[in-house]
């Protein structure tokens, strides 16, 4: 596995577990729980995949009766439970339903995730089989969610985990993210499955507000491979053991901002741990009319397979960034656009700059890398992030689900 995760700063009101139910055909962790404090608010954001697995559907119902309250998280790996019917329904119920029993909750208050191959129906009773070992494995430790990180993984070669503390004039608060998500990645109000946890004092509402805020600049502006996923949940719960609230501006603001960093982390650890991807290139769409114009523009940079192969050989072909952005339907003059690469300006004005071509190889070469569009036509900025496309790539989808 690559790297590391960082130190964790933990919240409070939470308790993690993972076990091996045999999901995995490698014998590796692939169910895990959260429990939350009695109380906890959640808000959460969804795929936009007019295919969404029985998990999403159930739980988007479930945060509506239980008024936004969210007592415990149940995720599996390795199987999505999706197109699966009404069997799968029922399958992702019955988990939900067995694990508020074992915990004397109501069932509106479990939420489910899963992740892995579309169509394969969920081993159910693999799962509840498992669930009071899960349960008798809860600890409020670093390693424990670290260990419910690792079980949510697919084909990631990484755990993606981000935290902060807030100091305030009461209680310290403190947020902690986990995320999973290294191909299918082309989100629209969510990303994979990417968990956020805290322990102000919230409303489901606020949590909504803030949540929304931060993914739209976060993980609705990456992208792996332009493939929307089925499965994708973005899910932000709130404890309320700090005993602080974020009634005040300052309070407010801070979290806000820390809420922002985390999910920007994830976000990034996300792109850099894509399936073969060697380069991250971060896309910066300027002087756009608004940013939904500008959003639209890096998406399709980003997408553009051509541009992506380009990107894997560190070849700085920007007349493929050019053509990807006349290509993508909005009304624009191509002479006021310029590109940079790096610190190299090789299109100006819709035409070719004389450039340093090493300089651009050279910057494109890097495991990170800056690329400036400029559209004179507004005033509006988006940064939109996205990898190479390798043969890595090709070779890990093409044998996905044998």
């Amino acid at each position: 596995m690559k790297g590391t995760a960082p130190a964790i700063f933990l919240p409070k009101g939470f308790r993690f577990s993972a076990v091996a139910a045999g999901i995995k055909a490698s014998g590796r962790s692939d169910l895990a729980l959260v429990e939350a404090a009695p109380g906890a608010s959640a808000a959460a954001l969804f795929t936009q995949n007019r295919v969404a697995a029985a998990p999403v559907e159930i739980g988007r119902a479930l945060l509506r009766k239980s008024h936004g309250h969210v007592r415990a998280v149940i995720v599996n790996s390795g199987n999505a439970n999706c197109a699966t019917g009404p069997t799968g329904k029922r399958a992702c119920q019955r988990v939900c339903h067995e694990l508020a029993h074992l915990l004397h909750t109501p069932a509106e208050e479990v939420f489910p995730s899963s992740t892995g191959i579309i169509g394969v129906p969920l081993p159910v009773e693999n799962i509840v089989r498992k669930l009071p070992q899960l349960l008798a494995n809860r600890n409020s430790t670093s390693r424990a969610m670290r260990e419910f990180a690792e079980a949510i993984m697919t084909t990631d070669t990484r755990l993606k985990v981000a935290s902060e503390r807030i100091d305030s004039d009461a209680q310290p608060i403190s947020v902690a993210g986990v995320a999973k998500g290294s191909g299918m990645i082309h989100p629209q109000l969510a990303t994979m499955l990417v968990y956020l946890f805290t322990d102000a004092v919230a409303s489901p509402f606020e949590l909504r507000t803030l949540l929304k805020a931060a993914c739209d600049d976060t993980f609705n502006c990456i992208s792996v491979d332009g493939d929307t996923s089925t499965n994708d949940t973005v899910l932000l719960l709130a404890s309320g053991q700090s005993a602080t609230t974020l009634k005040t501006s300052r309070v407010r603001e801070k979290f806000q901002a820390a809420l922002l960093r985390i999910c920007q982390s994830l976000a990034q650890q996300i792109v850099a741990d894509g399936e073969g991807v060697k380069h991250v290139v971060r896309f910066e769409i300027t002087q756009a009319r608004n940013r939904d114009e500008a959003l639209h523009i890096g998406r399709a940079i980003a997408n553009s397979l051509l541009v992506k192969t380009a990107l894997a050989g560190s070849d700085p072909n920007w007349g493929r960034i050019l053509a990807a952005i006349g290509a993508c339907g909005v009304p624009l003059d191509p002479q006021r656009i310029d590109i940079s690469i790096g610190d190299e300006l090789v299109c100006r004005r819709g035409a070719r700059w004389d450039f340093n071509a090493q300089n651009a190889h050279r910057a494109l070469s890097q495991p990170t890398c800056n690329v400036r569009v400029r559209l004179g036509r507004g005033s509006a900025t988006v940064g939109f992030t996205t990898g190479d496309l390798t043969e890595e790539y090709v070779r890990i989808n093409a044998t996905y689900s044998t």
